[in-house]
């Protein structure tokens, strides 16, 4: 039996290399991001992927000055959960004590040290010279309160300078409703929300009903930037310095900022906050993935920081923004 040669294209047809394949699927790629993000560059929202333990979910966030925005409101949420955003635990990594922290009980018991430091004051019983003591410094401080009215005039205006400033700043907002984030499993959810007029913080929003009447499930496509995976940084800090991954972390801790601002969590925003412990280790990430000695010096910072601290502090943080979370199929 005559053995059949294989087919050959056509002579009309040019051959297509690996190399001009892999290029033209390159050029496909380059220039749909740019069709994406058309309207959100546009509308200035962005979708955005959040991983969590109960699972993954698209919402919308975009940043607008402070004073065109009216926070959420947060009132039924404190009802259902009084204590949600007032309360944290901290873990001493040296002698295993736990600590629980409260705003009113860390208020209470500042107000009993100080009585308590009264008492133990010496003297505090013998009012004679005291007394007369007490006198003048009363008098004293009726011939000052002239002066100190000028200065708090002077304050109230630069208080309200200050206001003013703090009011242009942008700060971020997300697809929220009554305290809680709204995340939906599937692009197709998010736009059929979006569309349906439902009530929600983004609402405010001057570019809200245009991104109503023109949205599609082909659009919800997050950027790498806007892509969180929160469900993976206390498994992450727990694999001690040589496993953590910077990226990870500081992106983590940028998104939890920003939730915390727009759902009205003070707790988290305090564990986040500049001098706090997770805060050195978000700065000494930064610097750590920077060259030179900037870089050299960080990698050292990191090393003093308590891992089993760390992923405690962040176990926290995740559960309070999971605790808020309103999940929507």
């Amino acid at each position: 039996m005559a053995r059949q040669s294989p087919q050959r294209p056509d002579a009309d047809e040019p051959e297509l290399d690996d190399t001009t394949a892999s290029t033209a699927a390159d050029e496909v790629e380059v220039d749909r991001p740019a069709a994406d993000r058309a309207l959100w560059d546009e509308l200035r929202i962005d979708p955005v992927e959040i991983a969590l333990p109960a699972g993954t979910g698209f919402t919308l966030r975009a940043y607008r000055p402070a004073r065109e925005l009216t926070p959420t409101d947060v009132a039924e949420r404190d009802e259902d959960d009084p204590f949600l955003a007032r309360r944290q635990v901290v873990v001493s990594e040296d002698d295993e004590e736990v600590v629980i922290l409260d705003e009113e009980f860390a208020a209470l018991t500042a107000e009993e040290d100080e009585e308590a430091d009264e008492e133990k004051r010496p003297g505090r019983r013998r009012r004679g010279k005291a007394e007369a003591a007490e006198d003048e410094a009363d008098e004293a401080e009726d011939e000052s309160d002239a002066a100190e009215a000028e200065a708090d005039e002077d304050e109230s205006d630069e208080d309200e300078d200050e206001d003013a400033a703090a009011g242009d700043e942008e700060v971020p907002v997300f697809l929220t409703h009554r305290g809680k984030l709204l995340l939906f499993k599937t692009p197709e959810s998010l736009v059929s929300f979006i569309r349906s007029g439902a009530p929600n913080d983004l609402s405010q929003l001057d570019s809200w009903n245009e991104l109503s009447e023109r949205v599609e499930p082909a659009d919800i496509a997050p950027l790498d930037e806007d892509t969180y995976e929160l469900d993976l940084v206390v498994e992450n800090l727990r694999g001690g310095h040589d496993a953590w991954d910077p990226t990870l972390l500081i992106e983590a801790g940028e998104v939890a900022r920003d939730l915390a601002y727009a759902l009205r969590l003070p707790a988290v925003l305090d564990m986040l906050s500049a001098g706090s412990s997770l805060d050195d280790l978000d700065e000494a990430l930064r610097a750590s993935v920077n060259g030179g000695i900037g870089g050299f010096l960080g990698r050292r910072r990191l090393k003093k920081i308590g891992a089993q601290t760390a992923s405690l502090g962040w176990r926290t943080i995740v559960g309070k923004i999971s605790a808020v979370v309103d999940w929507r199929d």
